[in-house]
C-alpha cells in the first residue's frame, strides 16, 4: 500500500423530517470513511459488511463523481487506493448515495486542488442528487434547510438541535427510485397550499426549538408519507404509535424505510430500548445529530479539518 493522503470522514443524514420535503437535512452521527492512499492504479477495497460487494475499480461511484467534479476544471485525478468503511445502513433513508457523493467532491477537491467554495460542493452535489436536503446536511452538519432549481442552490444552516434521535432500521431495504415512483405528478392547488403551511411551521419550530410542535408538524406531512405507506407495511401505525413512548414525533426518514424519531435531550437510549422491545421487527437504535460536516484528515498537515 502506497503513502496515506488523507482521511475523509462525512456523516449520514435524514432527509425531509415529513413536510420539509426535498429541503431539509439533518446529519446523523453515523459515519461513511474514506483512507486515501497512493496508487499506480485505482483500486477500492473494504472492510465494512455495508460496503460488501461496492466495485472494486473505476466504476466505483465515489470515483465516477470524483472525476466528473475534477472534469469541471480540465483536471485529472492521479490513481489512488480507497479504502471505505461504513457504519451507515444501505437504501435504509439515511444518506448513504449523498455521503459517498460528498466524499467524492471532497476527493476530487483535494487530490488536484479544485479550491472549492461550500457553495460549489453544494451546488455540484444537489445537480447530481436533484435536491440539497442529504447532501447539505453531509457538507455542512446540523440542520439545514435548502431550495434547488436549475439556475440556483441555497442552503441556511442551523446550529446543532437539542434532541436525540431514535432510529427504526427494518431489514429490508428500499431503493430511493422505486419510492420516488409512488409519488404524485401533482397536488391539487387547496392541498398544496395546505402541505407548503405545515413545512413552514415545521420550519418556524425547528428553528424556535419547539419541539413538541416540531413532532405534530412532522406527523402531518402531505407531500409524501400518504404515498409512500404502500410501500412500508405498517408504516402508519408505527408513525402514530411511537409517540406514546415519548418521542416529540417521528416520520420516514428520507425515502425510508427507516422511521426517524425525535426524542427529549438525554433520553434517545432510553426510548429507543423501549420500542424495540415492543417492536421486534425492526432494529431500533440511539443516535445524535452530528455537529460537523464531511471532516477531512491530511496526513501532511497532521489535523483535522472541517470543511
Amino acid at each position: 500500500m502506497g503513502e496515506k493522503r488523507m482521511t475523509i470522514h462525512v456523516p449520514a443524514s435524514s432527509a425531509n423530517l415529513g413536510p420539509g420535503f426535498d429541503s431539509i437535512g439533518l446529519a446523523v452521527d453515523r459515519y461513511l470513511t474514506l483512507e486515501v492512499y497512493d496508487a499506480s492504479n485505482w483500486m477500492f477495497t473494504t472492510s465494512s459488511p455495508q460496503l460488501e460487494g461496492i466495485p472494486t475499480g473505476k466504476k466505483n461511484m465515489v470515483f465516477q463523481v470524483a472525476r466528473a467534479m475534477a472534469a469541471t476544471r480540465k483536471k485529472a485525478l492521479p490513481p489512488c487506493h480507497i479504502h471505505m468503511t461504513s457504519d451507515i445502513p444501505l437504501a435504509r433513508g439515511l444518506g448513504s448515495s449523498a455521503a459517498a457523493i460528498i466524499a467524492a467532491i471532497e476527493l476530487a477537491d483535494r487530490l488536484v486542488e479544485l479550491e472549492l467554495t461550500k457553495e460549489e460542493k453544494l451546488r455540484f452535489a444537489s445537480i447530481l442528487e436533484g435536491h440539497p436536503d442529504n447532501v447539505g446536511a453531509c457538507l455542512y452538519g446540523g440542520l439545514t434547510i435548502g431550495m434547488h432549481t436549475d439556475s440556483k442552490t441555497r442552503i441556511v444552516e442551523q446550529s446543532n438541535p437539542d434532541v436525540d434521535l431514535v432510529l427504526m432500521i427494518p431489514s429490508d431495504e428500499l431503493l430511493t427510485s422505486e419510492a420516488r415512483q409512488v409519488l404524485p405528478e401533482t397536488l391539487k392547488y387547496r392541498d398544496a397550499v395546505q402541505a407548503g403551511a405545515c413545512g413552514n411551521v415545521l420550519v418556524a419550530a425547528l428553528l424556535t426549538g419547539n419541539w413538541p410542535l416540531v413532532g405534530e408538524m412532522m406527523g402531518d406531512d402531505r407531500y409524501h408519507h400518504p404515498y409512500r405507506g404502500s410501500l412500508i407495511p405498517g408504516l402508519f401505525e408505527a408513525l402514530r404509535d411511537v409517540k406514546n413512548y415519548g418521542v416529540y414525533g417521528s416520520a420516514l426518514s428520507g425515502a425510508g424505510p427507516t422511521v426517524l424519531c425525535l426524542a427529549p435531550l438525554g433520553r434517545g437510549k432510553e426510548t429507543a430500548a423501549a420500542i424495540q422491545a415492543d417492536y421486534a421487527q425492526y432494529h431500533v437504535e440511539a443516535a445524535h445529530p452530528a455537529i460537523a460536516g464531511v471532516e477531512v484528515y491530511d496526513a501532511t498537515e497532521k489535523s483535522v479539518a472541517s470543511l
